[in-house]
């Protein structure tokens, strides 16, 4: 997050953003109910249950909404320098 911004979608905003925070809760659901059965912590998932691998936050344009990786918005910037 030290890198300018450009948003891919309306090409303008490169100062009004919103950092999602993306914080992972891997849990069993009931398959009939849908509530919860168990929690596991990431460091302590069973053997069939994958780590979540994804960003660890995404990036919102302030303007028009588009919400996206934030190596997208940074490759646009990057590619659109000033």
């Amino acid at each position: 997050m030290t890198a300018p911004y450009l948003c891919p979608n309306c090409k303008t905003n490169r100062t009004r953003f919103n950092l999602i925070e993306q914080t992972p809760k891997s849990v069993k659901l009931d398959p009939q109910t849908g509530d919860v059965i168990q929690e596991f912590s990431q460091e302590a998932l069973d053997p069939f249950h994958l780590a979540y691998k994804g960003p660890h936050y995404k990036v919102q344009c302030g303007v028009c909404g588009l919400i996206e990786d934030e190596l997208t918005f940074v490759k646009l910037a990057e590619l659109n320098q000033k």
